[in-house]
């Protein structure tokens, strides 16, 4: 069976999720070819589980000060090498195409008529949202900006197990080394601004993960490059996150029991749905300033109940690649029997 998984690149999220299926493609002995789009393939890393893989302009977000600007995100992509890269991709020689959010493969697939299987959170967020009928910029990119004929969606709650659990590293454990490690994933902020709004609390260490390494002043404040492992490694030990509200860092924070502060971006709706689905949970604090009152009472929060996802991806790959099939629902009765479900 040749099998490409397409993966949209602007979101480490996107990327860690791949990761995850990588691990449990390459348990199962299967071989699987890797094509990423939305980043530059100089500022990917720590790609090496992908092998050689395809990389293409794809399409991308302008985001200011917190926000998507739409007008920008216009100017910003080239759709002449998108509508280009859509009709030279040979997506007919494969015989199973998986797509991430990815909309170089799956305008291709839809041009084509070839069959494409949606697996992400974004699938879930489209069906939630489907019977809404006020008009949005965001859904209009929900619904258009990576179609596909069949959707596998990932949840923090199964509805009915209509979705699949969140798809963990399983070998992410909580190993709390320093009580007061804070770790801070927010690129949507200068760096300047965020360093002014944690200094105050001298008794926290804060690791802020912007891009490059760089010195602080600030004998608590720490910057590191993007780094898989070294992200890891100061999850794994801190008691708590402050970022967006992206789906698979908050999932990952659930699984260990962190603490979460997030400052979804403004008109974005997966950020604004993600956001409001942890507040209902009580799995997070939200915040739409960089307000020290918020970050000083969220500071003295304790530490949550962890709540462990398990094996999503390697149940997962071995029901993709089946001829014959048992039902959606039935593998997410299954998923879902070995977690737990946040309601």
């Amino acid at each position: 069976m040749k099998i490409l998984y397409a993966v949209q690149a602007t979101g480490n999220g996107h990327i860690n999720r791949a990761r995850n299926m990588a691990q449990a493609f390459k348990a199962l002995n299967i071989e699987v070819e890797w094509l990423f789009s939305g980043r530059p393939k100089q500022e990917l890393f720590d790609m090496e589980i992908f092998g050689k893989f395809q990389c293409y302009a794809g399409l991308t977000f302008a985001i200011k000060n917190g926000r998507v600007d739409y007008l920008k995100t216009i100017f910003i992509n080239n759709f002449y090498v998108f509508i280009k890269d859509i009709f030279s991709l040979n997506v007919k020689k494969y015989d199973l195409i998986i797509n991430d959010f990815e909309p170089v493969s799956a305008w291709s697939c839809y041009f084509k008529k070839v069959k494409t299987i949606g697996l992400s959170n974004q699938m879930a967020l489209k069906r939630e949202l489907s019977s809404q009928t006020k008009f949005s910029i965001s859904k209009i990119i929900l619904n258009y900006f990576a179609p596909v004929t069949d959707m596998i969606g990932f949840h923090w709650i199964h509805h009915d197990y209509a979705y699949l659990p969140p798809m963990i590293d399983n070998h992410l454990e909580r190993k709390i080394e320093l009580p007061r490690k804070i770790l801070v994933y927010y690129p949507y902020a200068p760096i300047k601004e965020l360093i002014d709004w944690l200094a105050p609390f001298k008794e926290f260490e804060f690791h802020i993960f912007q891009g490059k390494e760089i010195a602080t002043g600030f004998p608590n404040i720490f910057i590191h490059s993007f780094s898989k492992s070294q992200f890891n490694r100061i999850q794994q030990s801190c008691e708590g996150i402050i970022t967006a509200a992206g789906f698979e860092l908050a999932s990952e924070a659930i699984h260990l029991g962190l603490k979460l502060l997030i400052f979804p971006l403004s008109l974005q709706m997966e950020q604004q749905y993600n956001a409001n689905i942890l507040k209902k949970l009580g799995h997070a604090k939200i915040i739409h300033n960089f307000s020290k009152e918020s970050l000083q009472q969220w500071l003295k929060q304790p530490l949550k109940q962890a709540k462990p996802y398990n094996q999503t991806a390697y149940e997962l790959v071995k029901w993709l690649v089946k001829s014959e099939k048992e039902s959606l629902k039935s593998l997410s009765k299954k998923l879902w029997k070995d977690n737990i479900s946040i309601t």
